[in-house]
């Protein structure tokens, strides 16, 4: 599980102005939440700005990327992160995600944020929302010991509805949200979608590009259909078939297989 695939060189803080190093399942996160140029995105969770840098890559600078997080040294750092890659679109803040959201606001200021200010925001701020929510990271490795207990692994679920209910309501009619996480239970990944899909009835599942992980699991009620349109990925991958016994998964290199735990949904608001 620590051996190295490969005898290479450490390359953490490795040409800082150009490269910012991630794992497999994260690089894809940003892809699948397809931001494009001149959109106005959010970055609920995101320090210390892996996601949101690559999305501002990804937007060649051109728009707003709005990255929160609610622990001040987190966002110094992020900013200090756009600023070696010279992102000047990104704007971050220090804030909790959960009160992000303005209440009280006239129709006409729910149309559009006009990026003067920090949050909260009006509804409907956004084209694009990445929600890499707080879990309760069983995926990451090497993680030999866990150390958190049934009750604090049992909180992250309603913190994460919390959470997920502010990213809706920011979002516009006809965006786009991709929720994540970086642990494996059932509870905060395949359970949350389909609580999602029951508590917002406009909001359903989309495809995802690249799609390199296995389908979500069994247990949380949703149909074979929506569990193809999920990415899980478990800290080693079955090469020889998915987990559940479905389809198995094409046969890819150990470089690409062997990753962290992760999950990925992406939702379109109707």
């Amino acid at each position: 599980m620590t051996d190295r695939l490969y005898i290479t060189p450490c390359f953490d803080r490795v040409l800082p102005h150009l490269v910012f190093l991630q794992n497999l399942p994260s690089v894809l996160v940003s892809h699948v939440l397809g931001p494009r140029s001149g959109e106005c995105v959010l970055d609920m969770c995101a320090a210390p700005g892996g996601k949101t840098t690559h999305i501002a890559t990804l937007m060649r600078n051109q728009g707003v990327v709005v990255a929160l997080d609610k622990i001040r040294s987190k966002v110094e750092k992020l900013r200090e992160n756009a600023a070696n890659q010279q992102l000047d679109c990104i704007q971050a803040f220090c804030c909790n995600s959960i009160q992000a959201v303005a209440t009280g606001t006239s129709p006409s200021q729910k149309s559009m944020w006009d990026g003067a200010n920090g949050p909260p925001f009006p509804e409907g701020s956004f084209d694009r929302v990445l929600l890499d929510a707080p879990c309760s990271g069983l995926g990451q490795r090497p993680n030999m010991a866990v150390s958190s207990s049934l009750k604090e692994i049992r909180s992250y679920q309603p913190l994460q509805r919390k959470l997920f209910n502010t990213a809706v309501h920011l979002l516009k009619r006809g965006g786009v949200l991709v929720y994540s996480t970086c642990t494996v239970t059932l509870a905060e990944n395949e359970e949350q979608v389909a609580w999602a899909l029951r508590t917002f009835p406009y909001l359903t599942l989309q495809p995802q590009e690249p799609n390199l992980g296995e389908q979500g699991m069994l247990g949380a009620g949703l149909s074979h259909d929506q569990r193809r349109l999920l990415q899980r990925f478990h800290p080693r991958m079955n090469e020889g078939g998915a987990s559940d016994g479905h389809a198995p998964m094409p046969c890819l290199d150990d470089a690409d297989s062997d990753t962290i735990g992760f999950f990925i949904a992406k939702f379109f608001k109707s």
